[in-house]
């Protein structure tokens, strides 16, 4: 009875220590030079207040006051009856002057014992559009409305604003900074609408939401403005660089006077005045970070973290027997960008079978866990784990090292024979075979590949048909080349005109001997028989179309020079004259034998000449253009960016900042270049950044482009055995699988060069069947021509294949963590019927609005939210 009684009085002084009373000071924190304001003083306890005494001091003047005030209440819970009071003390002030005050404390007695009230402060400043009326020194969000607010009915961008404002803005990669977003207003608000807050883009971004939007009077300059915060944000870079933050928008919903006519009534200032609700749109500037990239040789180690962390490390247990299961919990706290911590590195004994890491956040840092459990007895060690970060105050990496952590592993019960529980080894028993501690992806490609637009296929390109149709041109020409020679054989009329100059040149020597010998008629006579010969020779006309006027249109036509012509027909004039005149002399007789020879020479250039230009001038036109559009452009400047960024990535992911080389690579892929080699990397970033998702999407758009590309089928077989589901694949039509497989021996590309080669072959061989020269020949010629265009058909369906297979969008990468797969796509009504997790690989079948239609390997179908998928 009397430990119960102690306890009761225990209890009571408890209650009274808590019921204990105070003085509680309520003044705004910042009143202008000529405003009224109220300072309250409320006592609350059981009793109530005595004896209270408070001297408001030189500072400020009293425009009245105290007023007391008196409230009280009784409560019966569970049969206790508490009562409580509470006395208030009402003063209405007015500053003297400028400056900051400190409120002396008041006293009060409250049964019979002496409290005192804590001293506040209050900042006094030249406010031109306070109010002088008690309400703006204490009303909240409609207080300290400006002059031209009630007065003109508009807002000016002085009496309301909003401001983004960070706690630096000169920071480095992973450093944390904190962005506030604050509404300064000095009207009347009736409420929000339309909030557009800002991007972070190139920002890790927690958002923090206050709740309840409550003003604070706060002095800006010589102003009083009633602020609140609207949403602050814990602000991490992730690039180096000037990231601009865009503008943030508010639309505030401003009770504003609308003043009428006046009557002259001295109640006008009653009854002539309307409020509306106004719309004022506020805006933040743009804002520009300058994030500093973190300084190289970053350790092994490095976690991703920066500020000032502290690390621990210790055992869920330190002796255990075989297959037991223990934990690693390493626990890395302090400041800075705690949410992005990676967990560290362990190394683990050979024979420990080491799980998935897991995660959780702690106060001030995170807890990784790493489940383990031994598979050998023994006495092992783990660690010393090592953990590094950026310090931001010395701009320096920092190591933090655990101490070793011993693991005593006793023997289990599966160790012994089970005869008789002893255990009988013979001297090969303790030995095993050599395992393999561990696998890994294969590296990176380190050169620079060959980008290309991306799409762009040389089979059915442009290149490919220009090659195609130039072969085929080619082949028809040489069988018009090769029929003509042997047409020109066979054909006597070409043969004379090809034989005209000869002939006339043999004509023209005979004319000679004639007028070395001075025989006047003979030579003419003989002169007159080579020109003409020359023209029936050369044109192929008959001895009844040999007139001049014939003569001279065939040798326009044949493209002679209209000069030379005129000159061809004027000397067979001469010679028939000179065959009936008198005698003109032997040196009239030997001008016109040179210039018969002259004009016959020329005539026959010309024609030749123009004959050439004609037959050519298509053909070569054809041949430029071709070549034109065969020539590769060579490296541009977008292809000497690629190369550049390519190098970059390569380097970064050789630091092991992989989340630098995904920007690198990906910006190759933002200037429209792909390569397999750039997707086999970007798989590679992904992996190491546990996305197992963007890893195998990456790997399937290497192989896409590549078939034959065996580190990266190597590293997605590697990815997928990562994956969580097992999903049994139905098997496929052998005949299909065998082409599938002899088509990814070679690249789309490859398949289409030999797709022109076998053209090639197969168009020779076909002039071999139809000019060949022997029986034989013909034969040989048509059966590998065969040959060789079925070689082409399959080759060309093999690289169009591969081409159409790039652009089929049937086929997609799960990137959720989690999804589920529902009967129909309506999320409200349609029944859950499986889940996938990331990486798994789906085929797309249909698509209703944000919905896909997809099928599992194993023949399962369901609808898929295309949020959750990627297509490849």
């Amino acid at each position: 009875m009397r430990k119960l009684f102690s306890i009761f009085i225990a209890l009571g002084l408890s209650l009274a220590t808590f019921a204990q009373s105070s003085i509680e000071v309520r003044v705004p924190n910042v009143v202008g030079v000529n405003e009224q304001f109220n300072i309250v003083f409320v006592i609350e306890g059981d009793r109530a207040a005595s004896d209270f005494n408070w001297d408001p001091g030189d500072d400020f003047q009293l425009v009245w006051g105290p007023q007391r005030g008196t409230s009280s209440s009784t409560s019966i819970i569970n049969g206790q009856r508490t009562h409580k009071s509470e006395t208030s003390y009402t003063y209405i002030m007015m500053p003297k002057k400028t400056g900051t005050f400190t409120i002396a404390s008041a006293e009060a007695t409250v049964k019979g014992e002496k409290i005192r009230s804590s001293a506040k402060t209050i900042e006094v400043v030249a406010d031109g559009a306070s109010s002088s009326s008690q309400g703006s020194a204490s009303s909240g969000s409609s207080s300290g409305s400006s002059n031209s607010a009630r007065t003109t009915g508009t807002v000016s961008d002085e009496d309301l604003y909003m401001r983004l404002t960070f706690s630096k803005k000169n920071v480095m990669v992973g450093e944390t900074i904190t962005a506030t977003l604050k509404l300064y207003q000095r009207v009347q608000l009736a409420g929000f609408e339309g909030a557009k807050f800002p991007i972070f883009n190139g920002f890790w971004s927690q958002e923090h939401d206050p709740g309840q939007i409550e003003f604070q009077r706060e002095a800006v300059g010589d102003e009083i403005f009633n602020t609140a915060v609207i949403r602050t944000w814990t602000l991490v870079p992730q690039q180096a660089g000037d990231l601009k933050i865009d503008a943030g928008e508010l639309v505030c919903l401003v009770n504003v006077r609308t003043p009428r006519a006046s009557t002259g009534s001295i109640l006008d200032d009653f009854f002539l005045n309307d409020y509306q609700t106004i719309r004022r749109r506020v805006t933040t500037p743009e804002t520009t970070i300058h994030v500093s990239s973190l300084p190289a040789g970053a350790p092994a180690s490095f976690g991703g973290g920066v500020g000032n962390f502290r690390m621990t490390a210790e055992l869920s247990r330190s002796e255990m027997v075989t297959h037991d299961a223990a934990s690693l919990i390493i626990t890395v706290t302090g400041s800075g960008n705690t949410s992005l911590l990676e967990a560290p590195k362990v190394n683990f004994p050979p024979d420990f079978e080491v799980y998935d890491v897991k995660s959780s956040d702690v106060a001030g840092g995170k807890r990784f866990e790493y489940p383990f459990i031994p598979r050998a007895y023994g006495e092992f060690e783990i660690g010393p784990v090592e953990y590094s970060y950026f310090d931001i105050n010395s701009r320096r990496y920092v190591t933090l090292t655990s101490e070793v952590l011993p693991v005593k592993v006793e023997k289990g019960n599966d160790s012994a024979a089970a005869s008789g529980g002893q255990l009988v080894q013979s001297p090969q028993s303790n030995k095993k075979d050599v395992s393999v501690l561990g696998t890994d992806i294969h590296y990176i490609s380190t050169e620079v590949p060959g980008f290309a637009a991306a799409g762009s296929f040389f089979a059915g390109s442009a290149g490919f048909w220009i090659v195609a149709v130039l072969l085929l041109l080619l082949a028809v020409g040489l069988w018009f080349a090769l029929r003509t020679a042997a047409a020109r054989r066979a054909d006597v009329a070409g043969s004379k005109n090809r034989a005209a100059t000869k002939m006339a040149r043999k004509r023209l020597s005979q004319a000679g001997d004639f007028l070395k010998k001075d025989l006047y008629t003979a030579f003419y006579e003989e002169l007159h028989r080579a020109l003409l010969g020359y023209a029936s020779d050369k044109l192929n006309m008959d001895a009844a179309e040999m007139s001049k006027d014939n003569i001279a249109s065939r040798l326009g036509d044949a493209g002679a020079r209209e000069d030379l012509v005129k000159e061809y027909i004027a000397l067979l004039d001469a010679c028939e004259f000179a065959r009936y005149a008198p005698s003109e002399g032997n040196e009239a007789m030997a001008a016109q034998y040179e210039k018969a020879v002259s004009i016959i020479s020329s005539l026959d250039s010309s024609m030749k000449k123009t004959h050439s230009s004609k037959s050519s001038r298509g053909g070569a036109m054809a041949v430029i253009l071709a070549l034109a559009m065969l020539v590769p452009a060579g490296h541009t400047a977008q292809a000497a960016d690629s190369d550049a960024a390519w190098t970059q990535g390569v380097e970064a992911y050789e630091a092991g900042n992989y989340e630098l080389a995904v920007s690198e690579w990906t910006s190759i892929l933002d200037q429209g270049m792909e390569a397999p080699e750039l997707y086999y990397n970007l798989g590679n970033a992904y992996f190491r950044l546990d996305n197992l998702a963007q890893a195998i999407l990456n790997y399937e758009r290497a192989l896409r482009l590549d078939p034959s590309y065996k580190d990266a089928a190597y590293n997605l077989e590697f990815a997928q055995a990562n994956t969580l589901d097992r999903i049994e694949q139905v098997p496929e039509f052998f005949l299909k699988t065998a082409l599938r497989s002899v088509s990814h021996w070679l690249p789309a590309g490859a398949w289409a060069g030999l797709t022109l080669f076998f053209l090639a072959a197969g168009l020779a061989l076909v002039l071999l069947f139809l000019l060949g020269g022997s029986t034989s020949a013909r034969k040989l010629g048509f059966s590998f021509a065969i040959v060789s265009l079925a070689l082409m058909l399959i080759t060309g369906g093999f690289a169009f294949s591969q081409k159409a297979e790039y652009f089929s969008d049937d086929a997609a990468i799960v990137t959720a963590a989690v999804s589920t797969v529902k009967s129909s796509p309506d999320r409200s009504s349609a029944k859950d019927l499986f889940v996938l997790h990331e990486g798994t690989k789906v085929r797309v079948l249909d698509s209703v609005g944000p919905w896909l239609n997809i099928e599992l390997s194993d023949g399962r179908q369901g609808w898929a939210s295309a949020s959750d998928l990627e297509v490849i």
